[in-house]
């Protein structure tokens, strides 16, 4: 079984056509791709990707909403309301990035925390987006902490790494992982436990080799999946193996 942990089928959606999605569901299954989880960025877009999903019994969803999408539209309480439905495994994506935007940073941190407070009493894991801002996640997590969950699309250094899997952290590595100036992540892979790993494609964003410059989706889970298991020096099937299973100990909620 290979999972992809972290991906936006609702942005994969052609012409507004639900139906638009059928063939890349097709394609996953072709690949070997039993489940997905389909991620929630924003509070006016969760309605619709909730729907886009629930056809799907393979699909999971998560509710949260992105910290370059907070000021656009974020409630707490709304949060909490819809995060409290039980077909809601996880809450996110939530974090800071401050690559992109620097002028709501209090914004940003105020809405993490949020959604961290949130997990804690539904006893929910959160997935993180963090974007240059190491220290500001790592301070979060360690003062409004603990939580579980998962840095997902992991782009930073081993320390970092290393010290969010200290906290009880998962990191997801996505297709960058297979890019040519990619080297810092795969130092990463190499020296981080298999048992804190996940693999994600983060669709429709960030095809891995040889589809780059391509629309991601989640078949291509397989290659970032493969590409993995040769930087660990594990069968792709034990890869497979592991990752799943580290899914479901991470989102019990989606077994």
């Amino acid at each position: 079984m290979l999972i992809d942990s972290h991906c936006h089928l609702d942005r994969l959606i052609e012409n507004d056509d639900p139906a638009s999605l059928a063939p890349v569901l097709a394609a996953a299954q072709a690949a070997g791709v039993a489940k997905m989880l389909c991620v929630s960025v924003s509070q006016r877009g969760y309605e619709r990707m909730k729907a886009v999903a629930a056809p799907y019994s393979n699909v999971a969803i998560s509710c949260g909403v992105h910290p370059l999408d907070v000021k656009d539209g974020y409630d707490k309480a709304w949060l909490a309301e819809h995060a409290a439905d039980p077909q809601v495994v996880a809450i996110g994506e939530t974090g800071l990035d401050y690559y992109y935007d620097k002028d709501n940073v209090e914004q940003q941190r105020q809405a993490f925390i949020d959604h961290i407070e949130i997990a804690q009493a539904l006893n929910k894991p959160v997935i993180i987006h963090t974007r240059e801002a190491k220290q500001d996640t790592l301070d979060i997590l360690r003062e409004h902490g603990p939580v579980n969950g998962v840095l997902h699309c992991f782009t930073e250094d081993w320390p970092m790494a290393k010290a969010a899997i200290e906290l009880g952290m998962y990191i997801s590595i996505s297709g960058i992982v297979t890019f040519r100036n990619a080297e810092q992540i795969r130092d990463v892979v190499r020296n981080m436990p298999l048992d804190r790993l996940l693999v994600e494609t983060d669709s429709p964003y960030l095809a891995p080799v040889p589809y780059r410059g391509k629309t991601n989706q989640p078949a291509y889970v397989r290659e970032v999946a493969q590409f993995v298991a040769d930087l660990k020096q594990i069968r792709y099937q034990e890869l497979c193996q592991i990752t799943s299973d580290n899914y479901h100990r991470l989102f019990p909620l989606a077994r």
